[in-house]
C-alpha cells in the first residue's frame, strides 16, 4: 500500500492538442519537449458541421470542452511549472505517456512518471516488480536512505543528458533510457552521435533546438522543487569513500560495493582505516575516515564546513549536491595534482540521471572556483597559462614584500588567479629563512629543513608535483653520556614518562587561568617536578636528571627560546587545532627547490628593502630604502615578526594599537645551527643505521649546546652531520668565532664517542640567524602574558589595503615553512573574494 505521504500534493496530468503515438520515446536529438513554463492555448472549434449533420448548440460545445477536460491532470505539486507533464519511463503498456493518468508523480519540474508506470514496478504481480526488488536490495545493503520507488526512477530510470562537445554548439540532449552515460561518452558526445548503429537523421544535429526544459534548470528556483538530491555513480571520490555510507557522501548505493560491514557502519563503530589507492601518494588523505578527527587539512565527507556554508547557503538545508561536487573535486586533484583541475575535467565524471545533471556541471564551477580561491586545489608549484579564476577575482595589482615561503606562495596563487603581482626583497636570494648550503658535498638546511607531519602537507604536495623525494626519518634517537656511554632506553623510557607528566600538570593548571595570571614556563616545570619528587618521595638519579635536562632541551628546541620567557600557560596554544600527522621527513635537496619552482615566473626584485608603506590614500604607496617607489590596489607584508617590532618599516597612518600589541606579546625565538664534514662517517658502527643521536647534557646550563646529531646523508656516502644550539646556548656562543664553536662542538663528540678516535671535520660552517640583518630570528613563540590570539590578530588586514602573511600570522601551524606558506595561500583567498 502506498502511504500518505505519497499521495501528498504530488498527483499530475495534462493536456495536448495533439497526442504522441504509443511508439514514440524521447530520444537523442528530438526536437523540444513541453514541460516548461508554457501557455495552455486551444484550437479554436469552427462552428460549421460536416455536411448532412445539423449545426450543434453552442452550450453543447461547451459542455463537449468540459467533460474533455476531465481526461486529463496536470502536476499537483506545488510551484511545479510542468503544465503538460510526459511520463519519462514508458514502463508499462498502458503509460499514460503524455495523456490521462489518475496520478503524476513528481521528481523535478521537468520530469514526472505516471501512475502506470508506478505500478509496474510497485505491484508485486507486474512485470517491473523483480527489478525494484532486486535494486531495493542492492540500495539496502549499501544506503541509508529509503529505497522509495522515486529512488529507484531517478537511480535507474531516468534518462541521461549530455551536453554537445562542439565549442560553438553546447547544447544538452536528452539520450534515450538505454544509453548508459560515462565519462568517455561525455567527452566525445556530440549532437546525433550514432550509437547502435542507428544515427539521427537530418544534416547538422546542432542547429536542432535544445529543449526548453533545460533553460528551467538554471533557474534559482530549480533546484528547490527537486524532489532526491543527486547521488552519483562512479565518483572518483568512491575508492576514498569506502568506509561511508555513499549516499551520506553524495554518491549512489546502487553504483557502491561497501566494503565495510552493514553492522560496523550502523554501530558507528566505523574504523579509521584509510583505503590503499594505487597510484596515490600516501601522504594524500584529504577525507577523515568515520570517527577519526585531529588531522590537519581534511574534511567531512558528509557535512559542510563554516565556510562552505556561508558561501553556499543554499544548501544548508539539503547539502548532498554540494557534497557530492566538492568530493569529486577533491578525489580528482589528489589523484593528479599535476595538472590544473577545471570544470569541464569535472563535468565528464558527475553521471547522475535527470536533468539533475545539467543542474550539477551549471554548479561545478562555481564550487571549483570556491575550492581554487581557499587553495584546496590548483595549489602548490602548479604554473598555468590561463587565470584559474573568472575576471572579477582579478586585482590592477598587488605589491608582495618579502620572498621567503609566504611571499612566494601569495604571489604565485595571486598570479594564477590573474592578478598582476610584484615581490619585493631585501636579500640578494630568496628564501627568507629557508636557505640551503651544499659546501659540504650534501645539502644543508641553515634554515629549516624537515618536514614534520606529512599526511596532507602542503610541503608534502609540492614535493609530488616535482617528484621530489623525501627521506623518512627513523624514530630511534639513542642518549650519548660524556664520557661514551650509551644511556639504558629504560632509562630515557621512564624520564620521557615523567617530563611529558609535568607538561601534563601545567595544562591542567592553566584551564582556569587568565591571561594576566601567566607564569613563565621554566619556572611552572621546576615547580611541578619539585611537587612531584616531595609528595612521591620519588629521587632522580644524576643520570635521569640528565635525561630530564636533555628533555627540556628539546622543549626549548621547539619553542627557538629559553623556556624563562615562554608562557605557561600558551607555549602550545597550536596543539588545540588538528595538526599535521604522518612522518617526519628530511628534504634531502632542501626547501630552495620547492621555493624556487614556486618563484618561476614571478617578478622578483632582489635588493629592494622596504622601508615605508603609505595606505593613507586609494593607493598603498612602497618606498624602498634605495628610493625607488611602487604603487599598488593591495599589498601583503611578510617580513618576519623581528622587523614588525622593531620598525624597521614606516607605516603610515601608524598600524592600529591592538595590532601593536599582538606584534609585541609574541617572542622572536633563535636557534643557531653547526654543520661538520669529516673524511670518514666515524659514527656509523655506534648508531646502526639511525638518523640522529642524542646528547646528554654534563649539567643544566650546557643543555642546549649540541644537544641531537642529524647525520646529513641518509645514503650513508658523505660524512656530514648537523646540530642545533638551542636556549641559553645560543647567546654563549653568540660572540665566539665560528672556529671556536667547531671546537666545542668537536669536544662534545670527541666524549660521546670515547672509544674510538674522531677526525677533524674538512669543512664546517656555524649560522648567525640573530645577526642576520632581515631576519634577526629563528621562529616565533607566545611570551608570558601572551596568547594564541596575537596570530590571529597579526594576520587580521589593515583597512582592506595592508595584508599580513608569515608563519607568525598562523595560529595553526605557527614556526613552520608549512604554516608561512599556508599564510600566503590564505591572504591571497583573502584578497581575491574581497
Amino acid at each position: 500500500m502506498l502511504s500518505d505521504a505519497d499521495y501528498s500534493g504530488n498527483a499530475s496530468g495534462a493536456r495536448r492538442a495533439r497526442k504522441r503515438s504509443s511508439g514514440d520515446s524521447p530520444g537523442d536529438g528530438q526536437a523540444l519537449r513541453s514541460s516548461g513554463r508554457q501557455i495552455n492555448v486551444r484550437v479554436k472549434r469552427t462552428n460549421n458541421p460536416p455536411p448532412g449533420q445539423s449545426k450543434r448548440k453552442a452550450t453543447d460545445t461547451e459542455e463537449e470542452d468540459d467533460q474533455s477536460e476531465k481526461k486529463y491532470r496536470k502536476c499537483e505539486k506545488a510551484g511545479c511549472s510542468a503544465t503538460y507533464p510526459v511520463c519519462f519511463a514508458s514502463a508499462s503498456d498502458r503509460c499514460a505517456k503524455n495523456g490521462y493518468t489518475s496520478r503524476w508523480y513528481h521528481l523535478s519540474c521537468g520530469e514526472h512518471f505516471c501512475n502506470e508506470c508506478f505500478d509496474h514496478y510497485y505491484r508485486s504481480h507486474k512485470d517491473g516488480y523483480e527489478t525494484f526488488a532486486s535494486w531495493k536490495k542492492v540500495w539496502t545493503s549499501n544506503g541509508k536512505s529509503e529505497p522509495s520507488l522515486k529512488a529507484f526512477m531517478a537511480d535507474q530510470q531516468l534518462p541521461f543528458w549530455v551536453q554537445c562537445t562542439k565549442s560553438e554548439c553546447r547544447k544538452w540532449r536528452q539520450l534515450t533510457k538505454e544509453i548508459q552515460l560515462t565519462a568517455s561518452l561525455a567527452a566525445t558526445y556530440r549532437c546525433g552521435m550514432k550509437f547502435n548503429n542507428i544515427k539521427s537523421e537530418g544534416p547538422d544535429q546542432c542547429s536542432q533546438p535544445e529543449d526548453l526544459r533545460v533553460a528551467e534548470v538554471t533557474d534559482s528556483w530549480w533546484h528547490s522543487m527537486l524532489i532526491l538530491p543527486p547521488l552519483f555513480k562512479e565518483s572518483p571520490a568512491s575508492p576514498f569513500l569506502a568506509a561511508y555510507y555513499p549516499d551520506c557522501v553524495g554518491m549512489s548505493p546502487s553504483g557502491s560495493s561497501s566494503n565495510v560491514s552493514l553492522t560496523e557502519l550502523r554501530g558507528d563503530h566505523c574504523r579509521a582505516v584509510q583505503p590503499q589507492i594505487p597510484g596515490l601518494c600516501p601522504y594524500f588523505q584529504p577525507f577523515y575516515q568515520p570517527n577519526e578527527c585531529g588531522k590537519a587539512l581534511c574534511v567531512r565527507p558528509d557535512m559542510m564546513e563554516l565556510d562552505e556554508l556561508y558561501e553556499f547557503p543554499e544548501f544548508s538545508r539539503d547539502p548532498t549536491m554540494y557534497l557530492a561536487l566538492r568530493n569529486l573535486i577533491l578525489a580528482s586533484w589528489h589523484k593528479n595534482c599535476k595538472e590544473m583541475l577545471t570544470a569541464q575535467k569535472c563535468a565528464l565524471h558527475i553521471i547522475v540521471r535527470g536533468l539533475v545533471r545539467v543542474r550539477c556541471v551549471q554548479e561545478m564551477d562555481r564550487v571549483l572556483n570556491f575550492m581554487t580561491r581557499k587553495g584546496l586545489i590548483n595549489t602548490g608549484v602548479l604554473a598555468v597559462k590561463q587565470p584559474l579564476l573568472p575576471e572579477r577575482y582579478h586585482f590592477k595589482n598587488v605589491i608582495v614584500i618579502g620572498a621567503g615561503a609566504s611571499g612566494l606562495a601569495a604571489a604565485r596563487q595571486l598570479q594564477n588567479f590573474g592578478t598582476q603581482v610584484v615581490v619585493l626583497e631585501a636579500r640578494e636570494r630568496i628564501g627568507g629563512r629557508v636557505w640551503d648550503d651544499t659546501s659540504l658535498g650534501v645539502t644543508v638546511g641553515r634554515g629549516a629543513q624537515i618536514v614534520n607531519g606529512c599526511v596532507n602537507n602542503p610541503i608534502a604536495l609540492m614535493c609530488e608535483q616535482m617528484g621530489v623525494k623525501m627521506h623518512k626519518l627513523g624514530e630511534r634517537c639513542d642518549l650519548f653520556q660524556e664520557g661514551g656511554q650509551v644511556t639504558d632506553p629504560a632509562i630515557d623510557k621512564r624520564m620521557d614518562f615523567h617530563f611529558n607528566a609535568i607538561l601534563d600538570v601545567v595544562s591542567e593548571w592553566r584551564k582556569d587561568k587568565s591571561q594576566s595570571q601567566d607564569t613563565p614556563l621554566g619556572e611552572k616545570v621546576q615547580e611541578v617536578k619539585k611537587n612531584f619528587l616531595q609528595e612521591s618521595g620519588i629521587q632522580f638519579s644524576e643520570l635521569e636528571e640528565k635525561v630530564l635536562q636533555f628533555h627540556l632541551s628539546n622543549l626549548e628546541y621547539a619553542c627557538g627560546s629559553t623556556l624563562d620567557q615562554v608562557s605557561a600557560r600558551s607555549w602550545d596554544h597550536n596543539e588545540f587545532f588538528a595538526q599535521f600527522s604522518g612522518d617526519h621527513t628530511l628534504l634531502t635537496k632542501g626547501y630552495s627547490v620547492l621555493l624556487h619552482k614556486l618563484a618561476e615566473g614571478l617578478d622578483v626584485r632582489t635588493k629592494c628593502p622596504v622601508q615605508a608603506i603609505d595606505y593613507s590614500g586609494d593607493v598603498v604607496k612602497v618606498t624602498s630604502s634605495n628610493g625607488s617607489q611602487w604603487t599598488a590596489q593591495k599589498i601583503l607584508v611578510t617580513v618576519p615578526l623581528t622587523l614588525l617590532q622593531k620598525n624597521l618599516i614606516q607605516f603610515t597612518p601608524p598600524l592600529p594599537e591592538r595590532k601593536l600589541k599582538a606584534i609585541h606579546s609574541l617572542g622572536a625565538g633563535i636557534i643557531e645551527k653547526i654543520a661538520l664534514q669529516f673524511p670518514y662517517r666515524f659514527w656509523d658502527s655506534k648508531i646502526q643505521g639511525a638518523d640522529y643521536f642524542g646528547h646528554i647534557p654534563p649539567s643544566p646550563d650546557k643543555r642546549g649546546m649540541f644537544s641531537v646529531f642529524y647525520d646529513m646523508d641518509p645514503q650513508g656516502k658523505q660524512a656530514v652531520l648537523m646540530s642545533v644550539i638551542t636556549g641559553d646556548a645560543v647567546p654563549s656562543v653568540g660572540d665566539m668565532e665560528d672556529k671556536e664553536v667547531v671546537e666545542e662542538c668537536m669536544k662534545v663528540l670527541r666524549e660521546l664517542f670515547k672509544e674510538q678516535e674522531v677526525p677533524e671535520p674538512l669543512h664546517f660552517f656555524v649560522t648567525h640567524w640573530r645577526k642576520d640583518i632581515w631576519s634577526q630570528m629563528s621562529y616565533s613563540f607566545v611570551k608570558t602574558g601572551g596568547s594564541g590570539e596575537a596570530y590571529d590578530i597579526l594576520a587580521e588586514d589593515v583597512q582592506g589595503k595592508v595584508f599580513f602573511a608569515g608563519e607568525a600570522t598562523n595560529r595553526h601551524f605557527p614556526q613552520t615553512v608549512t604554516g608561512a606558506y599556508l599564510s600566503g595561500v590564505r591572504e591571497a583567498s583573502k584578497m581575491a573574494a574581497m
